[in-house]
């Protein structure tokens, strides 16, 4: 019996998938088809959550199944993660008139970054006064107590390290290591090397032009057989997001989710308020925020049911560059973006956690002075936050550290983790993109007709 039940369930998967593929035939817009997954995904989450256990034998045994859907779309996406972020910043070298831009482009995309990120620090810190969220509130069982416990081991084996140290570790010693991803730096490795050699190749450019040429030549094929590569996997994003947000929510623990509601209410208060901050900037610079949440969608959907922002780069240059923003810039703002300022991992959360665990010390969280240090340190704990998932638990662990507050009690909220890693992980995603919109607005070589242009966006070419 348990069998069929397991075939039922994937059967149920199965037949969504092939609705999809069938809309896929019909040409109907990627976002469409996007939306009707993560829609779909959501009903049969809820359907199985109604009958079944989430911890069932007939769950875990199904979701197994649909998990070669699932996180076989996103490995497929992590598999070319580390070739893209280091061609496409050599390709943004190659595509750079002058040297100067290089200083220019780079500070406007990361004083972006580290901007919204201390502003969605602000927004966290408040939602959770306003929320009148404490520690003291949360319920201890074996999961948070375990958790707490490893998050401590883990900052004991950062502990020995100073500031000056743990900022010279973020220098690559071993580039093709950092390829590897083996390192919780790894992607601000990569990025770092591949800058040093695209500085070294405006340099040759100069003296030897020839062979200047030759290199960008090789570099372009490179990333044009890349782009093609990533063009490929992207047309699976649908099926995908399906089986994602499917096993996502047959799996959680609603109960956990209803004992800690308020939490997960004033995180996505505070994530909303900082996506709307987003918009407010576009506005500001006179671009339609309209304009950017049609085209915004399909990547912004993805990072929400992957949790993983590295995984949505291929997506988020993509994006970029459908509103109008420059090769160079979108791939520079794009691999940036996977390791510095992530605005809800970096932001958002420690900020929330810090209000929370402060008065279990004594420690007054709306002390002028704390606040001050607090923004200070997610401002600086942001450069290297790992892109994939864990990456709020590492910069979690360095604001409270730096804060000198209880490492272990960031771990009572690991039942509930998933569900507000998504609304975090699109919001980072959404930053990263908006300040390569930004930065093109500033270098005023944004393409004000492809960003209006409802023709362009990445259910053309890429993913049809």
């Amino acid at each position: 019996m348990e069998l069929w039940l397991t075939i039922a369930v994937i059967a149920s998967v199965v037949l969504v998938a092939g609705i999809l593929f069938w809309m896929q035939r019909k040409r109907l817009s990627f976002s469409v088809r996007v939306l009707t997954a993560l829609g779909a995904g959501i009903v049969l989450g809820f359907i199985l959550q109604y009958f079944f256990d989430p911890e069932s034998s007939v769950i875990a045994s199904a979701m197994d199944w649909i998990s070669i859907m699932g996180t076989g779309y996103v490995r497929l996406l992590q598999m070319i993660m580390m070739p893209l972020i280091f061609v496409a910043i050599l390709s943004a070298f190659t595509r750079i008139t002058a040297a100067k831009d290089v200083g220019k482009i780079s500070g406007l995309v990361i004083g972006m970054l580290i901007a919204t990120t201390i502003i969605a620090g602000a927004i966290g810190f408040t939602s959770a006064s306003v929320f009148n969220l404490s520690a003291d509130d949360i319920q201890v069982g074996q999961a948070e107590t375990d958790r707490g416990a490893s998050m401590e081991e883990r900052y004991e084996s950062m502990e020995g390290t100073t500031l000056p140290q743990q900022i010279v570790q973020l220098i690559p010693s071993n580039p093709f290591q950092d390829l590897t991803g083996d390192r919780a730096t790894s992607t601000l490795g990569v990025v770092i090397f591949a800058a040093f050699l695209g500085v070294a190749y405006l340099g040759v450019r100069r003296k030897e032009p020839e062979a200047a040429e030759l290199f960008g030549k090789i570099i372009g094929a490179i990333f044009a057989v890349v782009m093609r590569v990533v063009t490929l996997i992207l047309r699976l994003t649908p099926y995908g997001v399906l089986a994602i947000m499917t096993s996502t929510v047959a799996q959680s623990d609603l109960g956990a989710v209803s004992t800690l509601g308020t939490f997960v209410i004033a995180s996505y208060v505070a994530l909303a308020a900082v996506f709307v901050v987003h918009l407010l900037i576009l506005l500001f610079m006179g671009l339609s925020p309209i304009q950017y949440v049609k085209k915004a969608f399909p990547v912004l959907a993805f990072a929400f049911t992957s949790r993983t922002s590295a995984a949505a780069l291929p997506m988020n240059i993509q994006t970029q560059k459908k509103l109008g923003v420059p090769e160079g810039t979108a791939n520079f703002a794009g691999s940036f973006g996977l390791s510095i300022g992530q605005n809800g991992c970096a932001g958002v959360y420690p900020a929330m956690l810090a209000f929370m665990i402060a008065p279990t010390v004594g420690q007054n969280p709306f002390d002028p002075g704390f606040i001050a240090m607090l923004l200070a340190i997610i401002a600086i704990s942001s450069f290297g936050v790992a892109g994939v998932g864990g990456g709020a638990t590492f910069a979690a662990i360095l604001v409270l550290a730096a804060m000198d507050l209880p490492i272990a009690l960031a771990g009572l909220l690991i039942s509930i983790e998933p569900l507000i890693d998504m609304g975090r992980t699109a919001v980072n995603v959404s930053g990263s993109m908006v300040s390569g919109i930004f930065t093109s607005k500033v270098k005023k070589d944004l393409n004000h007709d492809d960003y209006r242009n409802d023709q362009l966006r990445i259910d053309m070419e890429e993913a049809s």
